[in-house]
């Protein structure tokens, strides 16, 4: 599993509240596929509280796409809405909530405003 996505859920946990998300409730489940096998992340939001699980549970919507790809999407090295549209990643259920969550992840690296940063940390 890449670091960069483990570290991206960890600081949601982490953060509790997200002000960002201060009027989203429900629940995404993110399915990391990697051949055979699937990681898969919880994230309940309820009006901006934050609770981050690794299980497979049902989801108000799931997101499915490969690890890789999600890394790059939690480093701000990708966008998903072009993601989306290009067919690189699944959304089942309320697409509202992919939208909403989508407005966390940081920009490109040269981008102005505001950044949350996932970085990889070595050890």
């Amino acid at each position: 599993m890449d670091m960069t996505t483990t570290r991206f859920f960890e600081d949601l946990d982490r953060r509790g509240f997200e002000p960002l998300l201060a009027k989203t409730s429900g629940t995404l489940r993110f399915d990391l596929h990697e051949g055979p096998q699937t990681t898969h992340w919880l994230l309940e939001i309820d009006r901006g509280n934050l609770r981050v699980r690794q299980e497979d549970q049902e989801a108000d919507t799931v997101v499915g796409t490969e690890p890789r790809l999600f890394g790059e999407l939690v480093s701000g090295q990708e966008n998903a809405i072009a993601a989306l549209l290009r067919g690189d990643m699944t959304v089942s259920g309320d697409l509202r909530l992919v939208l909403q969550v989508e407005r966390i992840f940081p920009g490109p690296p040269d981008s102005r405003g505001p950044h949350h940063s996932f970085e990889r940390r070595t050890a």
